[in-house]
């Protein structure tokens, strides 16, 4: 199959039933990953902050569907309002860490202030999220947290920098939560996409920048959510029983 075409959708029995969150999942690649799961026939959760996209979603999935699909607002700045969806929510199976905003930004804009908001946006929550689950994955004798990395440290993208502090950072975590709760038989891994098409990403390409990303990229195809969402399904599944404390890169050979 040529990597353009859409892939084949591989179903993983034993992600039927099972319970996942995500975060972020009511556009982009995390709309990608809300239907993936519904696909599986996982009981999916999503976080959002974007209550008419999230929802739209949600009533799309389920209108001709048995897919169980439940959407949550929730600010993921707000660690006690994540912990308290996330209570209600219940133990989980599966973990996606998602959520995140690239917004543009120079050095010399940045104050103590949007650091810390930055931060809030693309790292911490990361945390506070992994540690509310961890131990309903432990008393299911097992879980998978996936965290969504990115290219753009590797690439020392300009305008990016907290951008970049933090998604660095997520790999470090990858590594440290893979060591701590891997005697409890949760798996721990990091997505690393390249450049993903979605609407909020075409607003900053013209066609000539599409066309650079493509010649940079070792195959000449456009990374949709669809390609993220074939990689963390599968580090969810029991196909991935071996797998944690790695990144998993999804960029069509762009680095």
């Amino acid at each position: 199959m040529h990597p353009s075409a859409s892939p084949p959708v591989a179903l993983y029995p034993g992600l039927a039933d099972k319970r996942v969150v995500i975060t972020g999942g009511g556009s982009g690649i995390g709309e990608g990953l809300v239907t993936a799961f519904a696909e599986q026939g996982a009981e999916v959760h999503f976080l959002d902050i974007c209550d008419e996209p999230s929802e739209a979603l949600a009533a799309r999935l389920t209108e001709h569907s048995a897919a169980r699909v439940c959407f949550h607002h929730c600010d993921l700045t707000d660690v006690e309002a994540l912990k308290a969806v996330l209570d209600v929510i219940g133990d989980v199976d599966v973990l996606v860490n998602n959520a995140a905003n690239d917004d543009r930004h120079s050095l010399a804009d940045i104050t103590p202030d949007y650091f810390d908001e930055r931060i809030a946006v693309n790292l911490r929550h990361l945390v506070f999220a992994s540690q509310a689950v961890a131990p309903g994955m432990a008393r299911r004798e097992g879980g998978a947290i996936i965290n969504m990395g990115s290219i753009s440290w590797h690439l020392g993208q300009a305008g990016l920098a907290l951008y970049e502090t933090s998604k660095a950072g997520i790999e470090g975590l990858t590594r440290g939560l893979a060591r701590e709760l891997g005697a409890d038989a949760i798996r721990v891994n990091c997505v690393v996409p390249g450049n993903v098409k979605t609407p909020r990403q075409s607003r900053w390409y013209s066609e000539a920048d599409e066309a650079q990303i493509i010649a940079e990229q070792k195959l000449k195809v456009r990374i949709h959510p669809r390609h993220i969402a074939a990689m963390v399904v599968f580090l969810a599944s029991d196909a991935a029983a071996a797998c944690t404390a790695h990144n998993y890169w999804v960029d069509a050979g762009w680095l």
